[in-house]
């Protein structure tokens, strides 16, 4: 090991994995068999025959007809029966990083992936199908939050909600490009046809957050807030989008796009955040691969933002106020639903340890510096943690291992499934099962909870408490990346990037 790495390696024992006699020897394959499958049981709209999860039934075969169009299919967000473009966009997105940077190490698994992918990328074609139009929502959330209901019987109004020229949304938009245009790497070997129609598409709804700007928690303020309020902006969005679009595309003006306002849409904006509200983080990595590869010093700002961010993330190094570490060394943002942070915030620590492998750099952190293996070890015990290597010797993914939570907060896994219960169950007949303290009659694997909201490690396994037992698709997201690069490189001996 080389002098100058050697007062990192001491801080990073903070996050260092188990000893041998405790650890865990994980299946990291089928962990991410599992949070594939747990896609399925997301799934709305008409389901297909090879339907896995066969509690499911159809459901919502008639969104978008009061606007006369077909919003059918799509994904619902987490534990409730609406579907929300907002989240829904971003899921796609790092489902679809996912594999174009680690596909290849997912082996017998890329096939449902991208599966899984294209389920979400059918339904954002229907919803961008109109020149500058974009469907960002179905259902009315305040509606089906105050019931408790299967989504094969849901009553309440499945209201539908759009940005248009009059009522902008640049930063749904803009992550539905985003979406869009990485998907369409991901398709472009396998059906080139499809791969051109969602770049197409792409290219066009990014026009249209381009021309009008405007955040949609201000065209719709009373719709998507509280639930997806964009906070931070649209202007991290707008470089999100053009810098996928300049991936799938090389066209020139992207790349333009991108220097010209990366002033001016905050780029350097160091948030030591990624997930669905914010994209500062994952732009400066996904842009920095540009640098790392020796393509493009146009970008080198860029490359510093990225390490600037990991810098913060690194246990020992970070003196970042929203960054700590549990006594069991989760990675532990204060807020609800930590694991979207852990799983986004991992899968970056990833990806820029492969573009540092690649070209052979590290991230320097002051009198400090961390190689490309460093940062694996700490995503790594990030995966290992929410996999069962904890202090309550829990996984918090569902149906991976013996011991997992078993109250999720979710309506269709908590309620006795259509074969079981082919009656009607109408919306406060539900709320008998949502406070059963028995565990969920449906399974629903592969879906990472929460998990703790507190920095003692601590979970209740609690239905009502929503926080730390839903399930969502942008927790699920990052981990087809983490855990097919882990399926494939199970072992620090693997990685040849100290």
């Amino acid at each position: 090991m080389a002098f100058w790495l050697f007062p990192l390696f001491l801080l990073l024992l903070a996050a260092s994995p188990l000893p041998p006699s405790l650890a865990v020897i994980h299946d990291y394959g089928d962990a991410l068999h599992k949070s594939i499958l747990f896609f399925e049981g997301q799934r709305s709209g008409k389901l297909p025959p090879d339907q896995r999860l066969s509690w499911r039934r159809d459901s919502a075969l008639h969104d978008g007809s009061t606007e006369g169009v077909d919003l059918t299919g799509g994904y619902y967000d987490a534990g409730d029966n609406i579907k929300f473009g907002f989240p829904m966009a971003f899921t796609t997105t790092l489902m679809s990083w996912s594999i174009i940077d680690f596909g290849k190490s997912m082996g017998p698994h890329l096939e449902e992936a991208k599966r899984a992918v294209r389920w979400a990328t059918d339904y954002l074609l229907k919803a961008t199908a109109k020149p500058d139009v974009v469907y960002v929502q179905v259902g009315d959330a305040f509606r089906d939050h105050a019931c408790w209901e299967r989504p094969e019987d849901m009553d309440t109004p499945r209201t539908v909600y759009k940005v248009d020229p009059s009522h902008p949304g640049s930063d749904v938009a803009a992550e539905t490009a985003a979406a869009l245009a990485a998907a369409s790497i991901v398709f472009r070997s396998s059906d080139p046809g499809y791969s051109q129609l969602l770049l197409d598409r792409a290219v066009r709804v990014f026009e249209f957050a381009d021309r009008h700007r405007g955040p949609y928690s201000s065209s719709l303020p009373n719709v998507v807030c509280p639930f997806y309020c964009d906070v931070s902006g649209y202007q991290d969005e707008l470089l999100w989008g053009a810098a996928w679009l300049h991936k799938a595309s090389r066209r020139r003006e992207y790349r333009e796009y991108i220097k010209k306002n990366e002033v001016v849409l905050g780029a350097s904006e160091n948030a030591n955040e990624f997930g669905w509200e914010n994209k500062h983080a994952g732009i400066n990595v996904l842009i920095s691969k540009e640098v790392l590869m020796g393509k493009d010093e146009y970008f080198e700002s860029f490359r510093a933002n990225a390490d600037n961010f990991i810098c913060t993330l690194l246990p020992g190094i970070s003196n970042h106020a929203q960054i700590q570490y549990s006594p069991g060394g989760l990675l532990f943002k204060v807020g609800g639903s930590n694991m979207q942070h852990v799983t986004s915030l991992s899968f970056l620590l990833l990806t820029y340890s492969n573009y540092l492998s690649h070209a052979n750099g590290h991230v320097q952190c002051g009198t400090s510096a961390a190689s490309p293996a460093q940062l694996k070890r700490v995503a790594k015990r990030q995966v290992d943690y929410i996999l069962g290597d904890n202090p309550l010797g829990m996984s918090y993914m569902v149906g991976y291992g013996s011991h997992y939570p078993r109250r999720i907060h979710h309506r269709g896994s908590s309620i006795p499934s259509m074969a079981a219960h082919p009656a009607h169950i109408s919306c406060k007949q539900g709320t008998s099962y949502y406070m059963n303290p028995n565990a969920n009659p449906n399974v629903l694997i592969g879906a990472v909870v929460g998990g703790p909201t507190n920095i003692s490690d601590a979970f209740p396994d609690a239905r009502p408490i929503f926080q730390q037992s839903e399930p969502t698709t942008y927790i699920n997201a990052p981990l087809f990346g983490l855990l097919g690069y882990f399926s494939g490189h199970p072992n620090p001996s693997d990685w040849n990037d100290d």
